[in-house]
């Protein structure tokens, strides 16, 4: 029969006595189990603490110096990653592209447009964007010898890091090498380009008449200069000069009048020398008119210069100052590597590009 606490026990003396304890202890276990939970609780929330207080006291006492050198260098990487492939600064270091860029102008450069690199000589991204005629780009330089994707990523990163004051890429004689160029676009593929006295003349692909640049630039409202420092007139000096190196080259005296014609090429500050080189050329060609060399030489300066498919052709707006696409030949578009963007720095340059 049940007693009157619910417990059913049994004719025995044993199982009455076991009854009980058992009820005694399940009463006993609920302020011990709460008793245990309170106790584990106070010694994570303790060894939270203690936690916390350590890491607290060891960043108070962490060093300075190793604080900025940890923001230094985490900004470092992010401006190299953001120079690889969005926005990259330039330094203008030459006067080839006086009066667009003068010399010492820092630029922005976009070098998202055309499609960055993966990795500095490596793998360039695809752009549904192509360079333009007028744009002005930067692109490698078609004379520069990589020495390996490595040491280029190496370059930049002790370059940056040594705030532009090192620089581990330089040539024989301790010059820094010139990686990259910054030109004006001037020819698309199939275009043809002619050089007379300095001034250009552009056969369109397609077309069936020459045009002249200058005429070509107004006639589509484009603003910038193209500025020669070697006045019409000085010519006439310089293909003196030129025909006396052609005698020379064959090992023959010019006469007297060719000396005096000559007298004042110490005067050119900035000589067309591809006018120059036109000129004893040509006199090479008349004086031996079998040797084929010379035929093959002169062909240049008179046909021109011809863009093929997938490349463009990149002049300086300062002519006659100017190392470009008249040397080097046309640029394969892989090798643009973005477009020119604003004028930064001096303050009083800043704007865009034109």
């Amino acid at each position: 029969m049940p007693d009157k606490q619910g417990f059913y026990i049994a004719s025995c003396p044993q199982s009455l006595f076991y009854g009980k304890i058992v009820q005694m202890s399940n009463r006993s276990k609920l302020p011990v189990f709460f008793d245990h939970v309170q106790s584990i609780t106070e010694r994570y929330l303790t060894h939270r603490t203690r936690v916390r207080r350590i890491k607290k006291e060891k960043r108070m006492a962490k060093n300075a110096v190793l604080d900025w050198i940890e923001a230094f260098l985490w900004a470092a990487c992010m401006v190299l990653l953001a120079n690889q492939y969005l926005i990259q600064a330039y330094r203008i270091p030459s006067g080839s592209m006086i009066d667009t860029l003068n010399i010492g102008d820092h630029v922005f450069v976009n070098k998202l447009i055309y499609g960055p690199e993966l990795l500095p000589g490596f793998f360039k991204m695809p752009s549904p964007i192509n360079p333009e005629r007028n744009d002005v780009i930067i692109f490698v330089n078609p004379s520069y010898i990589s020495r390996g994707t490595v040491f280029d990523i190496a370059q930049r990163v002790i370059h940056m890091l040594t705030l532009s004051m090192v620089d581990i890429d330089r040539d024989e004689s301790g010059e820094p090498r010139v990686h990259l160029l910054i030109k004006r676009l001037v020819g698309q593929s199939g275009d043809r380009f002619v050089m007379e006295n300095g001034e250009m003349n552009i056969l369109f692909a397609g077309e069936d008449h020459w045009v002249d640049e200058r005429e070509y630039n107004a006639s589509r409202g484009w603003g910038h200069n193209i500025i020669r420092q070697m006045p019409h007139e000085q010519y006439a000096i310089l293909t003196a000069a030129g025909r006396i190196a052609g005698w020379s080259d064959m090992g023959m005296l010019p006469s007297q009048k060719l000396f005096d014609e000559a007298s004042q090429i110490s005067s050119l500050h900035f000589p067309d020398l591809i006018a120059h080189e036109k000129s004893r050329l040509e006199t090479l060609r008349i004086a031996s008119p079998a040797d084929s060399r010379y035929a093959i030489l002169l062909a240049r300066h008179r046909l021109g210069w011809y863009v093929p498919e997938g490349r463009v052709f990149a002049l300086g707006d300062s002519r006659d100052n100017s190392r470009d696409g008249r040397y080097f030949g046309p640029v394969r578009k892989s090798r643009v590597l973005g477009k020119g963007l604003v004028i930064y720095w001096p303050l009083r340059r800043f704007g865009p590009m034109s």
